[in-house]
C-alpha cells in the first residue's frame, strides 16, 4: 500500500495570464464606461427649458426692487429711444460715473423692439426683461452642465433647483442692473472654468468687470489666478488682456459719444469711490450684519448652508478637489469686503448669488459623509436615512423661498399696475402733467408713461435729497452738465413743482394716516385707479 498526496493541477502560465487579462479588461471597460457616463452629465435641453420657463416668469412678473434701476438704467435707455427721460447726477458729463456701453448693450434689443411696437413702450420694457432672462438662462445652463460633468448629476439638479426657485435668483435674474450683469458673467465664468475653458473664463470675467460692475473684479480673482496657472499663462493672459483692451476701447468711445468729451466712466467710478474717498454714505448706511440678514431673506437656510461650506470642505475634499473651492471662495471674499462698507444695498450681493447655490448644494450633498464609516463596505442605516432626507430638506427650503417670492410679487406690484392703467386714460388732454409725491422712488420708469403725458413732475412731500431731472436737450442732452446737479445729495430748489394745480394725474400712497391724502379731496380729484395690495 502506498501513501500518496495529490493537488489540483495549476493552470498554465498562459491560462492565468489570459484569465487575468480578461478580468482586467472587463473591469477596465466597466470603469471607463462609468467614468464616461459621469463625464457626460446632464444634457443641455432640460436645464435650459426649466430655467427658461422660470426666467420668463421672472421677466413678466418681477417688480422693480431699486429706484437706481429705474433712474440710472431704464431712464437713460428711454432717452436713447424716445429722447425723453430722467437724468441723475451720475450721468452729468461733469461726473460721468455711469457707462453708456452698458446701456447700448441693452439698446440692441430695445431699439428693434421700439420699432416693432411703436408707441407701446410697455412692451419694449418687457422685451428687454425677456432679453435679460435669456442671458440668465444661457449662463445658468452652462453652469449646471459643467457641474454635472464635474461632480455628477445630483449635484447639478440640486443647484438647478436653487437657481430656479430661490427668491434671490428669481428677482436678480431679470433686473436691469450692472450687478445682475456681473452675476451673469460670474455664472458663465465659473461654468467655463469647471469645463477647463480657462481662457474663455478669464475673458468673460473681463467683460463682467468693464461692461458690468468694476468692483466685481474681487469676485473674479480666484478663477483668474487659477486659470493663469492651469490653462497656460501666456494664452490665458493674452485672452484676458485683449478682451480688456477691446471692451475698454468701446466703453471710452461710447462715453465720448454720449458725454461729449474724452473720458472713461470705468475709471471715473473707481476714482470717485476709491481715490476720492466716495460719498456713498450720503445715500444711507447699514450695520455689519445687513448682508447676512439679507442673504437669509433671499435664500433662507440655503444661505446658512452656504456659509458652512468651509466647515464641510475637509469632508468632501476628495470628492470636490480644489476647483470647487476656487469657484465658491469669492462668496466669502465678497461678503467680507461688502460688509466693511458703510453703504449697503441688496443688489450689491447679486454677483455671488449663483455661488451661494453651489456652496449650499455641496453642503447638502456632503451631509451623509458626516456619518459614513470609511472602513464599512456598505452604508449604515443612518447614512441611508440622511441620503433620503436630502431631497426632502431641499424641497422644504425651496417651498419656503418660493412662498416669499410670491408674497413679494403679490404685495409690492402695485406701482407697475397703477402706471399701466394710465394708457386707458388717453381721453385726457394732450400735454397732461403726471405728478408724483413721496412715491417718486417707486416710479417704474418713463416706459410706463403714455405719450399724451407731456411731463412727469415731483411734488414736495418732505424729501430733502437730490432728485433726478429730465434730460435737458437745450443744455446738450446726454452731454449736458446741468448746474442743478451736485455730488453731495443736496436738493435743488428747482426739483419740485410749485403749483400742484397744473397736475392732471397725481400718484400717491394712502396709508390711512390721521391727516387726509390729496386724493381724498373728491371735490378736486377723482380716483382713476386704486390698488389695495399689501
Amino acid at each position: 500500500m502506498a501513501l500518496s498526496a495529490a493537488r489540483q493541477r495549476r493552470p498554465s502560465t498562459t491560462d492565468r495570464s489570459g484569465s487575468s487579462s480578461s478580468s482586467s479588461d472587463r473591469y477596465s471597460k466597466e470603469d471607463k464606461g462609468a467614468k464616461k457616463d459621469e463625464r457626460v452629465g446632464v444634457g443641455w435641453l432640460l436645464p435650459a427649458l426649466t430655467l427658461g420657463l422660470l426666467r420668463h416668469m421672472s421677466a413678466s412678473s418681477n417688480i422693480i426692487h431699486d429706484c437706481d434701476e429705474v433712474f440710472n438704467y431704464w431712464e437713460p435707455l428711454h432717452y436713447l429711444l424716445y429722447k425723453s427721460g430722467f437724468q441723475t447726477w451720475e450721468y452729468s458729463s461733469e461726473f460721468a460715473l455711469r457707462s453708456y456701453l452698458y446701456i447700448f448693450f441693452h439698446a440692441l434689443v430695445a431699439g428693434p423692439a421700439s420699432l416693432i411696437y411703436s408707441e407701446d413702450k410697455v412692451r419694449v420694457f418687457y422685451s428687454v426683461r425677456l432679453f435679460l432672462g435669456l442671458i440668465s438662462t444661457v449662463t445658468d445652463t452652462v453652469l449646471v452642465v459643467a457641474l454635472s460633468r464635474k461632480y455628477g448629476k445630483r449635484f447639478a439638479w440640486y443647484t438647478l433647483a436653487m437657481l430656479c426657485l430661490t427668491s434671490g435668483c428669481f428677482f436678480a435674474s431679470t433686473s436691469f442692473l450692472p450687478s445682475s450683469f456681473s452675476m451673469y458673467t460670474v455664472t458663465l465664468s465659473s461654468g467655463l472654468f469647471l469645463l477647463q475653458k480657462h481662457a474663455m473664463a478669464v475673458s468673460v470675467a473681463a467683460a463682467g468687470v468693464i461692461i458690468g460692475w468694476p468692483f466685481s473684479i474681487l469676485v473674479f480673482l480666484p478663477i483668474t489666478f487659477f486659470s493663469l496657472t492651469k490653462g497656460g499663462f501666456r494664452k490665458v493672459f493674452l485672452s484676458g488682456l485683449l478682451t480688456c483692451v477691446f471692451i475698454l476701447a468701446f466703453s471710452v468711445i461710447a462715453d465720448y459719444y454720449c458725454y461729449g468729451r474724452w473720458t472713461s466712466s470705468v475709471f471715473n467710478l473707481l476714482q470717485y469711490n476709491i481715490v476720492g474717498g466716495g460719498q456713498s454714505h450720503l445715500y444711507g448706511t447699514e450695520g455689519h450684519l445687513f448682508y447676512f440678514r439679507n442673504g437669509f431673506n433671499n435664500f433662507n437656510f440655503c444661505f446658512i448652508l452656504a456659509l458652512l461650506f468651509l466647515v464641510f470642505l475637509p469632508i468632501g475634499r476628495k470628492k470636490y478637489g480644489t476647483d470647487l473651492l476656487t469657484v465658491v471662495s469669492p462668496m466669502y471674499i465678497w461678503l467680507a469686503f461688502m460688509s466693511l462698507q458703510a453703504h449697503k444695498e441688496e443688489r450689491f450681493l447679486y454677483p455671488i448669488y449663483p455661488l451661494i447655490c453651489i456652496a449650499a448644494t455641496a453642503v447638502i450633498d456632503s451631509i451623509p459623509d458626516l456619518f459614513r464609516d470609511k472602513y464599512a463596505v456598505e452604508d449604515t442605516l443612518i447614512v441611508q436615512i440622511t441620503k433620503g432626507l436630502r431631497p426632502i430638506f431641499l424641497g422644504l427650503i425651496l417651498c419656503a423661498s418660493h412662498s416669499r417670492t410670491f408674497s413679494i410679487l403679490n404685495g409690492y406690484s402695485a406701482p407697475l399696475e397703477i402706471y399701466k392703467h394710465l394708457e386707458h386714460h388717453d381721453d385726457a388732454r394732450d400735454g397732461a402733467v403726471l405728478c408724483v409725491g413721496s412715491e417718486w422712488h417707486r416710479f417704474p420708469s418713463s416706459f410706463f408713461v403714455p405719450s399724451y403725458v407731456r411731463e412727469v413732475r415731483w411734488v414736495d412731500e418732505g424729501f430733502r435729497g437730490l432728485l433726478p431731472f429730465p434730460f435737458n436737450s437745450s443744455l446738450g442732452g446726454m452731454a449736458a452738465a446741468p448746474p442743478y446737479f451736485n455730488d453731495k445729495n443736496k436738493a435743488s430748489r428747482d426739483q419740485y413743482l410749485k403749483d400742484i394745480g397744473v397736475c392732471t394725474f397725481f400718484v400717491e400712497l394712502d396709508l390711512r394716516r390721521p391727516y387726509p391724502a390729496r386724493g381724498s379731496d373728491l371735490s378736486t380729484w377723482e380716483v382713476a385707479k386704486e390698488n389695495n395690495q399689501g
